[in-house]
């Protein structure tokens, strides 16, 4: 069977974490053995590394120490090959993907510097929902140029000349929701409107910039 390093990983840190353990409870080798059946040699080996451990060694001493298997063995964080869930960096920004699903729209989340403020509109194929968590957020579509603040929300169609980023003042966070074949996010409920109220209550949203 091929290795994997996470897994790789998570078991060379068990026999430390054993010998943690067991002397958290103040037992000795050979105190363990007895409460587990398991020879004082064995336990050794298992916590200086040089006896792989199974679940028929590892149950029986996580029973006798009363503790969670979880606490003895920490599972190996994998991540999906297909697609990086590790942070990115473009220019300044740094970028994490949330989605874990092949299909688009894909999810990610950006966190622009203040240094990112020289607005560079550019167009391309797609459709993108921005919200915004954190700071103050420049959008600049087409011949609008815009301040977004937390909880406001904006979409367009990225065909149109566009760019998004910092004042200058500040960092920004945001939400992304971004489909490279022009896919949208679906609103299936949104609050009444009140009676001779606008649409957006007020508020600076940007336009969606549809072609349709």
């Amino acid at each position: 069977m091929q290795s994997h390093p996470a897994i790789d990983a998570a078991l060379s840190q068990i026999g430390c974490r054993l010998r943690r353990t067991r002397e958290k409870k103040d037992l000795s080798l050979a105190e363990l053995g007895r409460a587990t059946g398991i020879s004082k040699s064995t336990l050794s080996r298992l916590e200086s590394g040089h006896r792989k451990p199974s679940l028929e060694l590892l149950l029986p001493i996580a029973a006798a120490l009363a503790v969670p298997l979880e606490e003895i063995v920490a599972a190996p964080r994998i991540l999906d090959p297909r697609m990086s869930q590790e942070a990115t960096r473009a220019g300044g920004r740094v970028i994490v993907p949330l989605s874990r699903a092949q299909g688009e729209p894909k999810a990610y989340k950006l966190t622009i510097p203040p240094s990112e403020h020289q607005p560079f509109p550019r167009t391309h194929a797609g459709y993108e929902w921005l919200y915004v968590l954190s700071g103050r957020l420049r959008l600049v579509l087409g011949d609008h140029d815009l301040l977004l603040g937390p909880g406001e929300v904006a979409e367009f169609d990225t065909r149109h000349p566009h760019w998004f980023g910092s004042t200058g003042r500040g960092s920004v966070e945001v939400l992304s929701l971004f489909g490279g074949q022009g896919e949208r996010a679906h609103i299936r409920a949104r609050p009444a409107t009140p009676k001779g109220a606008s649409a957006t209550g007020g508020s600076a949203a940007a336009p969606t910039g549809r072609s349709c």
